[in-house]
């Protein structure tokens, strides 16, 4: 029997009770989970880890940039990753998303991050 590798998720929420609940949700589901409470934290995995597959990433965080500005760096320097968007605040203009992004707002059930992980990876 062929076990197939987890598919590695970051997760980027700089409140601590969400990130730590849907990371643990993912994990259960099967994920391989990172967890970022910002940009910057964010961008230091990426540039440490090559199994990345998904970002999934608030909008509104503290630090250097927002979600959006994370996504659209992750888009110009990670290609392949793909990328679903966050907020329970606001929803982004269409130009505003990377291309190939998906926006899921909040509140969200874990099983919907994970049929928009799928629906990604195809």
């Amino acid at each position: 029997m062929t076990i197939q590798p987890s598919t590695t998720v970051l997760v980027v929420e700089d409140e601590a009770f969400l990130l730590f609940a849907i990371a643990d949700e993912l994990r259960e589901m099967g994920f391989a989970v990172l967890e970022a409470s910002n940009a910057d934290q964010a961008i230091a995995l990426l540039e440490r880890r090559q199994d990345i597959a998904i970002l999934f990433t608030d909008i509104d965080m503290p630090g250097s940039m927002d979600g959006l500005r994370l996504s659209a760096a992750v888009r110009d320097r990670w290609p392949p990753v793909k990328i679903i968007i966050t907020s329970g605040k606001r929803q982004p203009a269409r130009e505003a998303m990377p291309a190939g992004g998906v926006f899921l707002p909040k509140p969200y059930a874990p099983e919907a991050v994970a049929a928009t992980i799928h629906g990604l990876l195809g």
